[in-house]
């Protein structure tokens, strides 16, 4: 820890530098998830980790879905092949919805959430009130670690219990908080009714929106806030920094954008979908496709943290619809783009007029008239999803770049 402003020397470093020295460091991790991850070293069989040393050549590597997780753990348990460590090398286990398994390493800060929680505020000697749930699933966990390299002195709430927790917090007076806005909120709220002195001054959050309106009303409340965005998978992603303009990425990971349904990255401020490549010796994931959609910041944060900026979470990339009783996922858009080629960027939008489905494929190519495009793209697309779907051509630019490929537009009375 270098001041009081930054974690370490890292989070100042120059872009490029940082930039060299990931991509200097992927071919050996690729390399060990070949080695010691079964599952990894089937899909990367084809790759030549040397060769694997900037963006362009790791655009090119299959794309990992969190989606196909929990048929990968079925068929292969208990991670589906993706561990490089043996469960019993594991300091925990550990089960989320759906249901998928995730493994955590040893060591001090497994889910590097210790960044987030510096940015925050968090300092030692903190007392922080964790209301993330501990039981199963790793959300405790993450910033119960990450507070404790710190140097913070960490209750383990959990969630729920309102009374109980009141009565920790008077007895205990906690100086920082970890968990939900919303609860947060609450429990200041109930704090007032009770004329119990608030001891809570800052905050690191997730699992939910954090609106405007609400930072401003924990604010009023003497409460500085900030937010971490992270996954059981990969542990923390982006992180928020004093300022609150976007999320700053972690310094040991490398972060892509691209079209949902493919792992082709999208120009630069455009939404797609979140892939992340981890540098993780227990989990070594190599292009793992969140689900989540957000995009690139240009410039870096002005409390001088110099790593990309994610705009924060910006929906869901699985637009996965029913089509006349067909299921359509953005994969199928993206096998009829790639089976005729030439096709910058496409959106299908699903309308139901007098109450039937109705789908057009929108698709932008430089010349909208162009010889028999339409017709060949309708019936790649009829292949690809067994469903049929006219087809628009229009000029580069008149579809939104909001990451959507799937648009439900379906109006139900």
């Amino acid at each position: 820890m270098t001041d009081s402003i930054h974690y370490d020397d890292r989070e100042t470093m120059d872009p490029e530098r940082r930039e060299a020295g990931l991509f200097a460091r992927l071919p050996a991790q690729i390399a060990l998830a070949k080695a010691k991850a079964p599952a990894m070293a089937r899909l990367l069989a084809e790759v030549d980790a040397p060769a694997i040393r900037d963006r362009t050549a790791l655009a090119t590597l299959p794309v990992l879905r969190k989606s196909e997780l929990t048929a990968r753990q079925a068929a292969e348990p208990p991670f589906g092949g993706l561990n490089a460590e043996g469960p019993g090398e594991l300091a925990h286990l550990f089960m989320s919805p759906g249901p998928i398994y995730d493994p955590q390493g040893s060591g001090p800060d497994p889910f590097r959430f210790a960044r987030a929680c510096w940015a925050a505020g968090f300092r030692p000697g903190d007392v922080v009130h964790n209301t993330l749930a501990y039981h199963f699933t790793p959300g405790g966990w993450m910033f119960d670690t990450g507070a404790r390299a710190v140097g913070c002195a960490v209750i383990p709430a959990g969630g729920g219990n309102t009374e109980q927790q009141l009565a920790a917090i008077a007895q205990l007076k906690p100086t920082a908080f970890t968990g939900m806005p919303s609860f947060l909120k609450l429990l200041l709220e109930r704090q007032e009714e009770a004329g119990q002195a608030a001891t809570i001054t800052k905050a690191l959050v997730t699992g939910e929106a954090l609106t405007q309106t609400l930072r401003q009303e924990l604010g009023r409340r003497g409460v500085t806030v900030g937010q971490v965005y992270g996954t059981a998978d990969l542990g923390q992603i982006a992180y928020e920094g004093p300022t609150s303009e976007g999320m700053i990425l972690d310094e040991d990971l490398i972060v892509e954008i691209v079209r949902p349904g493919t792992g082709d990255p999208v120009p630069e401020g455009e939404i797609g979908e979140v892939v992340v490549t981890t540098f993780s010796g227990t989990y070594p994931l190599i292009r793992f496709a969140t689900g989540d959609l957000s995009a690139f910041m240009a410039g870096t944060s002005p409390c001088g943290r110099t790593g990309m900026r994610l705009r924060g979470w910006l929906g869901r990339a699985d637009q996965t619809t029913k089509i006349r009783g067909m299921f359509v996922h953005p994969g199928q858009v993206a096998q009829a783009l790639k089976a005729v080629g030439g096709i910058s960027r496409a959106r299908l939008v699903v309308t139901n007029p007098e109450g039937r489905d109705t789908a057009v494929l929108r698709c932008e190519v430089p010349e909208a008239g162009a010889n028999d495009l339409a017709g060949r793209l309708a019936d790649a697309f009829r292949t690809a999803a067994n469903l049929r779907a006219e087809v628009e051509l229009v000029t580069p630019g008149a579809l939104p770049g909001d990451g959507k490929v799937i648009e439900d537009a379906r109006i139900y009375d």
